[in-house]
C-alpha cells in the first residue's frame, strides 16, 4: 500500500506567497488551507485536524487571534500555532494565556526548519498527548474517584495516543498482530482503538479496512 498516515493541518492564511511556501515547508502533511477565520470555523464543522496553523491579520479584515477562543471551543484538542509579523509583546502573551490560548507564537519571516520542528512537537506532545498526561495526573493526585471503567478509559486514551504517534508517516497498513503483541491487549482491542482514532479522523480510514470488528 503506498498512501501514507499523515497528521492533518488547517492554514489560516490569507497570503499566497506565505501559503505556498508553508506548502512546501510542510509537504507530507495533509493541508487544508483558507483565508479567514469564519472559513477555517466551517471547516472544522466538517473535520477536525491534528493541528491549526494561524496567521494574525487576515482576509475581509478579520483578525486571526479574535477568532483564536472560537477555534479552541470548537476543537479545544487541537494545537494552534500562531505566525505573525504584526503581533506586539504584549499581544503575543495574551495569545499565550489562558484556557483558549495558542500552544506556540512565532514571528514573520519564521526559519522553516523551525517550523517543521515545531510543528512535530505540537503533533507529538501537545493536544491529544496533554489530554492523556492531565487525566494521568489526575489520577495519581487521587483528585478523582477513579473507578475501574475510568482507569480503562484512560489506559485506552494513552493507548491510543502511542498508536497515534507511531502510525503518522508509516507507509504499510499496520500489522495487528504485531501491535496487540506490543500493547500486550488483544486484537479486537487494537482493531477498535485504530477505529476510533479514524472516527475522529486521525488516521485514515485504510488503516480499518478489511479487519472487521469482532
Amino acid at each position: 500500500m503506498s498512501e501514507t498516515f499523515v497528521a492533518s493541518i488547517l492554514v489560516i492564511e490569507d497570503d499566497p506567497q506565505q501559503i505556498k511556501l508553508y506548502s512546501q515547508a510542510l509537504a507530507g502533511y495533509r493541508l487544508t488551507c483558507v483565508t479567514t477565520g469564519t472559513a477555517a470555523l466551517k471547516v472544522l464543522e466538517r473535520d477536525l485536524p491534528d493541528l491549526i496553523r494561524l496567521d494574525h491579520v487576515l482576509e475581509n479584515g478579520e483578525v486571526g487571534t479574535k477568532f483564536l477562543p472560537l477555534l479552541k471551543q470548537t476543537a479545544a484538542h487541537v494545537p494552534v500555532i500562531i505566525i505573525s509579523g504584526t503581533l506586539g509583546l504584549d499581544e503575543q502573551l495574551v495569545a499565550l494565556q489562558g484556557p483558549d490560548s495558542a500552544h506556540y507564537v512565532m514571528r514573520k519571516p519564521v526559519h522553516l526548519t523551525k517550523l517543521r520542528e515545531t510543528v512535530k512537537q505540537a503533533l507529538d506532545e501537545c493536544g491529544f498527548g496533554e489530554m492523556v498526561r492531565s487525566m494521568r495526573s489526575l489520577e495519581r493526585a487521587e483528585r478523582l474517584a477513579t473507578s475501574e471503567r475510568e482507569r480503562l478509559f484512560t489506559e485506552r486514551l494513552a493507548r491510543q495516543y502511542d498508536l497515534l504517534k507511531r502510525l503518522r508517516g508509516a507507509t504499510v497498513k499496520p500489522n495487528i498482530s504485531q501491535l496487540a503483541d506490543d500493547f500486550r491487549v488483544d486484537r479486537r482491542t487494537i482493531r477498535r482503538d485504530l477505529q476510533d482514532l479514524v472516527d475522529r479522523g486521525q488516521l485514515p480510514v485504510v488503516v480499518v479496512e478489511g479487519e472487521p470488528l469482532e
